[in-house]
């Protein structure tokens, strides 16, 4: 059987291994995540409602969709996704970090599916979910679109694919690297490279050249003096999020 080619960056893995045991640490190296991720989940949570026509407010309203989080990390998108119901796999390529996710999620009494694999290794099995959590990755990989393409062939025709990063310009120079690197010292310096990071048309350009369909595009926007994230309609300068669908 012939082994399927990779995107994954090992020098991008190996950075996120060595922080794996730090994922559930509110004021650790992913203090900035934790904060970020109320405003994830409700953009996730209302995308898939509203392509699924799921009620929110219902008990599990997400029984029956099955979703993967690719590049898992410790789980902090998983374990929500599981609560609503979902049947979830998290996959990440970073050995160390499924322990970790294991043990919270057992710790947090949920069954999820977690995985030490990649995307184009479960594309190759045929696997195929109803949506596809890909966030704050395609920055980290090797070949963006050959790993794009791989999101798609993993979500059923009518699917939904959810997209985070981080746009290249000054400003995100200025908040992702200096500010989060060197001056919060929130990250390791060299978690990013400002060079790997994708504008909002690159990466629409790229989800279309991968088979997508791109339907939506908000920024998260952290304001420094209120010390708090928000969803915008406009300013997508430095930290934004796509949807994108698989044609039926």
């Amino acid at each position: 059987m012939q082994t399927p080619q990779t995107t994954v960056d090992p020098a991008e893995v190996a950075k996120f291994e060595a922080m794996a045991a730090e994922w559930w640490d509110l004021s650790g190296k992913f203090k900035p995540l934790h904060m970020l991720n109320p405003f994830r989940l409700d953009y996730i949570t209302s995308q898939i409602a509203g392509e699924f026509d799921r009620d929110l407010k219902s008990d599990a309203p997400f029984k029956g969709l099955r979703i993967l989080d690719i590049g898992c990390g410790g789980g902090l998108l998983a374990e929500p996704m599981a609560r609503l119901g979902a049947d979830v796999v998290g996959a990440d390529a970073a050995a160390g970090n499924i322990p970790v996710a294991q043990v919270h999620a057992a710790q947090s009494g949920l069954d999820i599916d977690y995985r030490h694999t990649t995307a184009e290794a479960m594309a190759e099995a045929g696997e195929q979910f109803d949506a596809v959590l890909n966030m704050e990755v395609v920055e980290h990989v090797a070949s963006p679109i050959d790993y794009l393409t791989a999101c798609h062939d993993l979500l059923k025709p009518g699917g939904l694919h959810i997209c985070s990063t981080i746009n290249r310009n000054p400003k995100s120079y200025m908040m992702a690297i200096v500010g989060a690197e060197h001056i919060m010292r929130w990250l390791p310096k060299g978690t990013h490279e400002w060079s790997k990071f994708i504008t909002p048309d690159e990466l629409f350009d790229l989800l279309t050249r991968a088979g997508l369909t791109p339907v939506d595009r908000k920024g998260f926007v952290f304001n420094p003096i209120a010390w708090s994230w928000s969803l915008s309609d406009r300013d997508l300068s430095v930290n934004y999020v796509t949807a994108s669908t698989r044609p039926s």
